[in-house]
């Protein structure tokens, strides 16, 4: 997972409109595997909806921060925190462009989309 880039374009893992929050849920499990185990991606790369996990109401906030001070990488998207009004309430990463999503999806030898 060392060359890998992940990149979170949605509130969550996959869609549902349970009531039981099932993509939090999924990317939570996601994110808690991921720490528990012996690789972890080079980078995380939130835009759109993505970046909405990134802010002071996420339900993957305390595995972001863990996953961040562990050495991963975590990009959130400048351009969708603007038209979402949220770029005050980023708790987690480095707020950077396209760029900066580029660059690491460049650099990686994988890119998984969640």
């Amino acid at each position: 997972m060392k060359d890998t880039v992940i990149l979170i374009t949605h509130e969550g893992m996959g869609y549902s409109n349970d009531l039981y929050q099932l993509p939090f849920t999924l990317l939570g499990k996601y994110f808690d595997l991921l720490l528990s185990g012996d690789s972890l991606p080079n980078a995380i790369c939130f835009y759109t909806d993505g970046v909405k996990m990134t802010i002071d109401t996420s339900p993957v906030l305390a595995q972001l921060k863990a996953l961040e001070a562990k050495g991963v990488r975590l990009i959130v998207c400048s351009t969708c925190l603007e038209a979402f009004g949220l770029t005050k309430r980023v708790q987690v990463g480095i707020i950077g462009g396209m760029p900066d999503i580029i660059e690491a999806q460049t650099n990686a030898n994988k890119v998984i989309t969640l």
